[in-house]
């Protein structure tokens, strides 16, 4: 089946869109919604422009819809995105990322039922331990890239999702509860490769930006290198 995935640059919609090609669709198009609003309930914010990137170094189209980011406003944004992907892109479905929030997940799946488009949610309800773990054993090099939780501090930029930080993550999940992939807002993440990648992405300079308990890198400059 041809396939938009709805692409944040993260690691869970980079996930979806491998896990498709795994399946045999093919993934005619990237969608990654620009929201102006950094807290938006929706919508990925870090980095997100630089989703172009990932899109050369897979060898797939990316196209963008920006939103102001106004609660439930920016849905009618993301529905003209897929409306135009599927005209456009002669696709019959989409990948997301959803991995437990049902508010992201149902609002997704009205949008594509009204549109006649499948949804794919192949991380719904996936254990998150395991699913970190499946990450760093597929080879996906994942860029922490923003930092919103208690044990999580500023040392934590610019990190790679290894054995190590997911040992660390664990130990939190037992001590405070922290979500170990990061659902509930905790971590944020840019993927620098995956399989799906023809070649992978390097980060040349970068900024911390950063206030009293969370913070975010802000990538500045980055380029594509042979795998």
């Amino acid at each position: 089946m041809k396939l938009a995935g709805l692409f944040s640059g993260g690691k869970d919609s980079c996930y979806a869109v491998d896990w498709a090609l795994n399946q045999n669709h093919k993934v005619n198009v990237l969608v990654s919604i620009v929201s102006e609003n950094p807290y938006s309930y929706m919508f990925h914010t870090p980095n997100i422009k630089l989703t172009s990137f990932q899109g050369l170094a897979a060898e797939i189209p990316v196209m963008y819809k920006t939103t102001p980011g106004i609660a439930e406003k920016e849905l009618k944004e993301l529905k003209h995105a897929l409306a135009e992907a599927k005209e456009n892109f002669s696709v019959k479905g989409i990948t997301t990322g959803a991995l437990a929030s049902s508010y992201q997940k149902n609002r997704v799946e009205s949008i594509c039922s009204d549109l006649g488009l499948k949804c794919f949610s192949p991380l719904w309800q996936k254990n998150q331990t395991e699913y970190v773990q499946e990450l760093i054993s597929n080879g996906f090099e994942v860029l922490i890239v923003g930092v919103a939780a208690q044990g999580l501090g500023e040392n934590w930029l610019g990190r790679k999702l290894d054995e190590s930080i997911l040992n660390r993550l664990i130990e939190l999940d037992k001590k405070i509860g922290l979500n170990v992939a990061g659902e509930g807002g905790e971590y944020e993440t840019f993927v620098l490769d995956a399989p799906f990648f023809k070649k992978k992405i390097e980060v040349i300079d970068s900024v911390n930006h950063w206030q009293k308990d969370s913070g975010y890198l802000e990538i500045k400059k980055i380029k594509l290198v042979e795998k």
